[in-house]
């Protein structure tokens, strides 16, 4: 069933990166950003790039309930993570994205992930996650 987490214990990714996008065979992104920043990034490039998400692969080193939100709301249909959360599964199935993982756990230790424990919809997390991002900005 597509959404439905597939274990994969030989999933990896380089130590130096946090995420890598593929279409097909090619890597066209990589970052080696820490938060959410990665997959901020890589909306970024989609949008310069004109690269179609729906025609890519991701892999990812950790994905929570948040990560799961803009992964649906790029519209990227397939996921590959080290490590995924059990509150990322109800939205990757909403979303029909094909999910492999190495490990799974129960959740992410990180605010955001309680911050959108109740949130379906993926423009509402990103709304959400712009503000959170802009106040963590302003600290700096």
């Amino acid at each position: 069933m597509k959404g439905e987490p597939i274990p994969d214990p030989a999933l990896d990714l380089p130590a130096s990166l946090t995420l890598c996008l593929y279409a097909g065979n090619e890597r066209v992104f990589a970052s080696a950003s820490h938060w959410l920043h990665p997959l901020f990034e890589l909306e970024s490039f989609f949008a310069r790039s004109g690269q179609d998400p729906r025609r890519t692969r991701l892999v990812d080193r950790v994905t929570g309930r948040a990560a799961a939100l803009l992964v649906a709301r790029m519209g990227i249909p397939d996921l590959h993570t080290l490590v995924l959360s059990r509150r990322a599964i109800p939205v990757l199935a909403r979303h029909g994205i094909q999910c492999r993982y190495r490990d799974r756990v129960d959740r992410i230790a990180c605010v955001t992930e309680d911050l959108l424990a109740d949130t379906e919809d993926p423009a509402t997390a990103w709304s959400l996650l712009q503000e959170r991002r802009a106040q963590a900005e302003a600290r700096i």
